[in-house]
């Protein structure tokens, strides 16, 4: 058993050995392209903080838009609502309701697409802008996309 373990363990350090002189590295000087000097990585790393900068720029712009929009709709609808309780007649009021909740539904509609479109252009502007600065992997915080409000 022992003879056995003392071959095996004797091969594997001439393997070892063998291997060794393949793997070393069989230039002396030192190669530097430009894609890994460290003002070039900066640079690039610079360039897709600005694209996140313009991205986050656009979905701020858009989230305000989005958020005037549904306020808006909403004090439409009070509105609505405080004018249809006035009517009448119940079939009056209840027509009036259903204008109201048919107008504001309308409106949150039109708000949420608005806010999903513009979300979206402004993470497509984002990956084509970060992928032309050719930065390191990893660069980006384009993986936490999952994380960004829905419009739901």
């Amino acid at each position: 058993m022992y003879k056995k373990l003392t071959v095996i363990g004797a091969s594997i350090a001439l393997l070892a050995l063998g291997v060794a002189p393949v793997l070393a590295q069989t230039t002396t000087g030192t190669v530097t392209t430009a894609n890994t000097t460290t003002s070039s990585v900066s640079t690039k790393i610079a360039c897709v903080g600005a694209a996140v900068n313009t991205r986050e720029t656009a979905i701020d712009a858009a989230m305000t838009t989005f958020t005037s929009a549904s306020n808006a709709a909403y004090a439409a609808r009070a509105s609505a609502l405080q004018a249809a309780y006035t009517g009448m007649t119940l079939k009056a009021v209840r027509a009036a309701v259903k204008t109201a909740w048919s107008t504001f539904t309308s409106s949150e509609k039109t708000a949420r697409k608005a806010w999903v479109a513009s979300r979206n252009a402004a993470w497509a502007t984002y990956r084509t802008t970060a992928v032309a600065c050719n930065a390191p992997a990893g660069t980006g915080d384009g993986v936490d996309s999952s994380l960004e409000v829905s419009g739901n």
